[in-house]
């Protein structure tokens, strides 16, 4: 989007700020609000200066300064300041004799990795759709000092939070596991997808439905279309914050927390992809099993030979591995299958478009950053094309009713945020090809991580109290 456009985008809605947004290493947007004056040539050449030091992950305090230079193709109406502002998206780079590209500016990650596989397989582009799974509740309290720990939530839709004091007490609870695609009056967050959906439409991006999902208590499904990789991970950014933002103007509160409540499913934000040629997908052969092509068949190879690696950043929590268990249609084993849930990498059995032919990878989840998790997930494809890795026959079985015999055959997705960082540290090439993702990057993407580990660790929790306190 040239300037000039830009210019008459501001003039034509009386735009008053411009606001530049940017994303950190471990995933959150930050922005900084300038007027539109500085709407000019010199701010998408030179950019504006910010200390990168204090930003999680990025540089250290003697190397803190550092530029973030917009990109004018990522412009949109922002919905939520009182004041008409236009929003944009920037890149960090690094300060020197002349602004270059930082290795650990997220969205570099995800912009090398598209320009790997337009130089491994010419023509091609990663093409991603993430389906965003979130609950939405009616308060939120929670605390962690030494004296007290706990959280406590409320959900006008559960059965469990119903009793004589509510206000709006008139029945029409969702039972436990029984949400799945519910009517109004039991789906009471309809008009709010609603409301969302038609602001994400006027921000750029399309959706293909909303509806209310499996969790009684306030849970919900966005499913977007397909975008190639740097513009979905740059969307998907734009659905969190339209959902957290409207939801809170709305006195409620969303969260892309995995496992927000016990014994309830958990939110996971399940990635269809494929590769295209720009006129149909890669992956689609009429005369192979399920009509998955070769290629598309050593891409799942290549997932499943990483899966464990690939868990340190499409399931960077340690919640992560709490939803990560059998008997919620969340995968724990290494599988692909045609239309089965409980695998690791499903092929969707309805689907009948050559031209989208796909499957989703099902572990991911909302606390991903969705640059760096979108481009590893292609690196490790691109690995297993360049080596025609085979995944081995599909698993048509449900995984949550084999006998124990039988699953001790097949491999078991690691169980824990330490457990996928192990990997990570002994599986990475494949992610240092290119330069796409760099040893820099990977050592503090590490480093961060085993910090949440060691924060949770050290702090007792109350189900420890029920269990110890009395020994």
């Amino acid at each position: 989007m040239k300037i000039d456009v830009l210019k008459k985008m501001a003039q034509d809605h009386n735009v008053e700020f411009l606001d530049l947004k940017f994303c950190d290493l471990p995933g959150m947007w930050h922005h900084l609000t300038l007027p539109i004056s500085a709407l000019n040539q010199s701010l998408f050449s030179n950019g504006v200066g910010i200390d990168g030091s204090s930003l999680p992950g990025f540089s250290s305090i003697e190397k803190g300064d550092m530029i973030l230079l917009p990109d004018p193709e990522t412009a949109f109406l922002d919905p939520f300041y009182e004041r008409p502002t236009l929003s944009v998206l920037g890149n960090i780079m690094e300060v020197g004799d002349k602004i270059s590209a930082y290795s650990r500016n997220p969205r570099r990650v995800a912009a090398d990795a598209e320009k790997y596989l337009g130089k491994t397989i010419k023509g091609a582009s990663a093409i991603f759709g993430p389906e965003f799974e979130f609950y939405v509740f009616d308060r939120v309290d929670y605390r962690q000092d030494s004296d007290a720990a706990y959280y406590f939530l409320e959900s006008s839709e559960a059965e469990w939070d119903s009793s004589d004091e509510d206000d709006d007490n008139l029945g029409y609870r969702i039972k436990h596991k029984k949400g799945y695609h519910v009517l109004p009056p039991f789906d009471r967050g309809y008009n709010l997808r609603s409301q969302i959906c038609t602001m994400l439409k006027e921000a750029g991006m399309e959706i293909k439905y909303h509806h209310h999902e499996v969790g009684g208590a306030g849970q919900h499904e966005i499913e977007t279309k397909f975008a190639p990789l740097l513009k979905m991970a740059d969307l998907s950014m734009l659905v969190k914050y339209v959902v957290k933002n409207q939801c809170f103007r709305m006195f409620k509160s969303a969260t892309f927390m995995p496992k927000p409540l016990f014994n309830e499913p958990g939110s996971g934000l399940h990635v269809h992809q494929y590769l295209s040629d720009g006129k149909t997908s890669l992956f689609y052969d009429k005369n192979m099993p399920a009509h998955l092509s070769q290629t598309g068949l050593h891409y799942i190879g290549g997932l499943l030979k990483h899966a464990d690696s690939l868990l340190a950043f499409t399931n960077p929590s340690t919640n992560s591995f709490k939803r990560l268990i059998p008997g919620f249609e969340a995968p724990v084993f290494g599988t692909y299958s045609v239309g089965n849930r409980t695998a690791c990498i499903r092929i969707p059995g309805y689907q009948r478009d050559p031209k989208t032919m796909r499957f989703e990878f099902r572990p991911p989840d909302g606390t991903m950053n969705f640059y760096l998790a979108y481009a590893a997930m292609l690196m490790a494809g691109i690995d297993g094309i360049k080596n025609k890795i085979d995944p081995g026959k599909p698993l048509d079985k449900n995984l949550d009713s084999l006998p124990a015999k039988e699953l001790d055959k097949i491999h078991k997705l690691p169980t824990s945020l330490t457990a996928a960082l192990d990997a990570l540290q002994k599986d990475n090439d494949y992610l240092l090809a290119g330069g796409v993702f760099t040893e820099d990057l990977l050592e503090n993407w590490i480093t961060l991580k085993r910090d949440d580990v060691k924060q949770i660790d050290k702090r007792p929790t109350p189900y420890e109290f029920e269990l110890y306190y009395e020994t």
